[in-house]
Order: C-alpha cells, then structure tokens, then sequence
C-alpha cells in the first residue's frame, strides 16, 4: 500500500495552524508576542527543512503525486482572492473595520514589509528552485503574499462573518500547494514565505505609521492597488489625489 504524499500532510499542517489562527487572534484585540507564535514557527520549520533531504522527499513526493509534467497558472490567480476578498466583503453586506482607504494603506504598508522582508532572503540565500530555473526558490513570494493579505482579510471581518474571513486561508494554502505542485518551491520555501505573510499582516493590523496619513485637506484621493508579474510577484500601489 502506498504511503500517502507527504504533501498532503502539508496542506493539513497548514490547514489546522489556520484554526489555530481564528482561536488565538480572535480572543485579542491587543498586540502580543502569542499572536506571532505561529509565524515563528512556520518560519522555523521551514528554516530546519532548508537544505534537508526531507525537504527533497516532499518534494519528490509531490513531483509522483500531481506528475512530473504537471503545470498550471492557478497560483497567479489564488495568491490575490485574499487581496479581491478585502475590497469585495462589502458588497457581499459584510461589515468591515476600516474604509477603503485605511484598508489600502493597510494593504500597501504589510505587502511593501512582506515582499522586502521575502526579496532580501531570496538574494541572501540564493536557493536553487526545485526546476532550477534560477536561485530564488527561499522563500515563496507567493505564498508571503497570500498569507500577508489573508490575515489583513481576517482581521477586517473577523467579528462580522468568521467564514468569510477565515476563507482567505484556504486560497493561500491552495497557493501554497500549488506552487510546490508546479515545482518552483519547496515545502520550507511555502512555510517560510507563510510565515512572514501572517506576522506581516498581523504586525500592520496592529501597528501602522502610515495609518493616519492624509491625501490633503478637505481634498478627496483614489486609491489604486494593483498585481505585478514578472520575474517575481508582487503588489503596486498608485494614490491619485483629486483636485
């Protein structure tokens, strides 16, 4: 009988980590070390994983499972639905915490630390991907930013609709299997890349500097926040005051 692909067991890990998620954030509206244990501990996992041949066997592990040939773009699109999610809850009557303005900056402020945070390991460590299309497979840049915005999600409807809120972690950790799927990461470059998405977002949910920013007096912006592909992935930003 075949041992079920540990791949498998890394979506499950992920999965009850994000109800771990719900019950601790949830019970604190205050910043404190507990909401960063589980951020902590994916990046440490990932870090012990970096280089082990258990890293290797999930990953050959996944290549057996979705088969060698596998391919798809599903991850360019799954890695924003947390992003869309933000914006789209009002529309679906939910309730949200902030305006659309206070959740754009929000948005910009925890993607600008997540993407820096993710783009300084890449070029420290230099880790070849599992095609070995180049080295900057440590950490997942995808993943960062799947988990960045579904903890922004979380916390905006959190204490409206819990299902909905919660629902930006199961794209997130779909992004995550499906890049391992795709071989362009590693099960320690999905946990790490997960792990600075949470305390990226968690952090900024908390403590923004840049929340209280002003567009001019008595003078109305737009805010448009919008996804960049290339070499890398990632989030721009353009603020159009109007005068």
């Amino acid at each position: 009988m075949k041992k079920l692909p540990i791949v498998l067991f890394l979506c499950l890990l992920i999965t009850q980590m994000n109800g771990q998620i719900m019950d601790s954030v949830s019970k604190s509206k205050k910043l404190s070390y507990k909401t960063f244990i589980l951020p902590a501990a994916l990046v440490a996992t990932g870090t012990v994983l970096l280089n082990s041949q258990l890293n290797s066997d999930i990953q050959n592990n996944a290549n057996r499972f979705f088969g060698s040939k596998f391919h798809t773009q599903l991850d360019n699109l799954t890695v924003f639905m947390p992003l869309g999610q933000i914006y789209a809850g009002r529309l679906f009557g939910f309730e949200s915490k902030n305006t659309v303005k206070h959740q754009t900056i929000s948005i910009v402020t925890a993607n600008a630390l997540s993407y820096g945070l993710v783009t300084i390991l890449k070029n420290a460590v230099k880790s070849h991907r599992p095609d070995a299309s180049d080295q900057l497979s440590f950490p997942s840049g995808h993943s960062a930013i799947a988990f960045t915005n579904a903890a922004l999600l979380f916390q905006e409807y959190k204490d409206d609709n819990l299902w909905y809120a919660s629902s930006g972690f199961l794209f997130a950790t779909a992004t995550g299997v499906l890049r391992i799927a795709n071989n362009k990461h590693f099960a320690s470059d999905v946990l790490v890349g997960a792990g600075i998405g949470l305390a990226s977002g968690f952090l900024v949910t908390y403590w923004n500097p840049l929340q209280n920013l002003h567009l001019g007096r008595k003078k109305k912006g737009t805010a448009l926040v919008y996804p960049q592909f290339g070499n890398q992935i990632g989030i721009g930003a353009v603020i159009l005051p109007n005068f």
